[in-house]
């Protein structure tokens, strides 16, 4: 039966170069700065995204916690978006390890307003947690794969600086916002201090995240990544695959963003399927099935009967994760799958 996975992009899987790279890589112990593979790694992602130095990180969740423990004292205050992935869907580890207490800003599709996150942002009190870090998540995932634009966020570094706050991007897909933006990604890196991205989604090297900042900021982080554990031992073989990912795969996300909107023109003219074509900015697609009177969860059932796979927001969202395994004709083929489910509901 034909597949067509759409769950995530995290689905991806390594290309030949990326194999080829991994069992032929140079390695060394990481955790003595022996590993000559991971360093060209680091060395090639702190250049793309502009900053000082960058770590090697098994998971995006780890490179978010890394961020928050090392910009933040226990018990400070880290000022966020309501649904951020940081918040959502990493575990509560940012309380539970980093001992960081979350202030909530709720926005429109993910990208919050400045003047919302200033009036979060609370004077010195002593009855208050010190605000600390700013936490900013582009593109955003629960958003719908939303971009925070260059404006918003030199507007939102302008608050953070005037309160002597530092700034954490959670860009896991930050060539993609790059992309929608027609920007080099160093004008979105520009505005923050650290940033982590996936090397695991779109971009398809098989393991791993980048920690990017200054050079005082990552060796501080090298040090939190051992306190959690991450420290690997003869990781230039999966940085190898990184390596390839960030000289291979950056321009074609293009690719994944096309079939994104493709997918999501197709399910808007579905009766009983709501899309907002607003957020269909980079390659994820969220839409609404309460029309067709099912949950989320009956809906990815049925359609993964016809081998169309989807993630399930429920009680009535879907979201689909646009990725390089997926072409055109899939996308075409899992309208027409929904659009006779649909017929046979209503």
């Amino acid at each position: 039966m034909r597949r067509i996975e759409l769950r995530s992009d995290t689905f991806t899987l390594p290309t030949n170069e990326m194999r080829q790279a991994m069992f032929e890589a140079e390695v060394g112990d990481d955790v003595w700065g022996e590993d000559p593979t991971v360093k060209r790694l680091e060395e090639l992602a702190a250049r793309k995204v502009g900053k000082e130095a960058a770590l090697f990180v098994p998971s995006g969740t780890m490179g978010n916690l890394l961020s928050v423990m090392t910009h933040c004292r226990r018990g400070d205050e880290v000022v966020m978006e309501s649904e951020c992935h940081l918040y959502y869907y990493e575990a509560g580890g940012m309380s539970a390890v980093a001992g960081a207490i979350p202030r909530l800003v709720s926005s429109e599709n993910g990208v919050m307003c400045p003047d919302d996150v200033k009036r979060a942002i609370r004077e010195s009190n002593i009855h208050y947690a010190p605000p600390t870090l700013l936490e900013v998540e582009n593109t955003h995932n629960r958003g719908g794969g939303t971009v925070t634009d260059i404006a918003t966020l030199s507007a939102l570094e302008g608050i953070a600086r005037e309160r002597g706050m530092r700034i954490h991007m959670d860009g896991a897909r930050v060539f993609h916002a790059a992309h929608y933006l027609g920007v080099p990604v160093t004008e979105i890196t520009a505005h923050v201090d650290s940033i982590m991205f996936c090397l695991s989604k779109g971009l398809s090297a098989p393991v791993g995240s980048i920690l990017a900042g200054t050079e005082e900021f990552i060796s501080r982080a090298r040090r939190n990544r051992k306190i959690l554990g991450g420290g690997m031992r003869q990781a230039g073989v999966l940085a190898a695959a990184g390596i390839v990912a960030l000289e291979q795969m950056v321009d074609r996300l293009v690719d994944d963003h096309a079939t994104a909107r493709r997918l999501a023109e197709g399910l808007s003219q579905i009766p009983g399927i709501s899309v907002n074509m607003r957020t269909v900015q980079t390659n994820i697609v969220g839409f609404d099935i309460s029309g067709l009177g099912m949950t989320s969860s009956q809906f990815a059932a049925a359609v993964a009967e016809q081998g169309v796979h989807f993630s399930t927001m429920p009680p009535h969202g879907i979201r689909a994760v646009t990725n390089r395994h997926v072409s055109m004709e899939d996308m075409d083929f899992a309208v027409e799958t929904i659009k006779e489910l649909a017929a046979s509901v209503r």
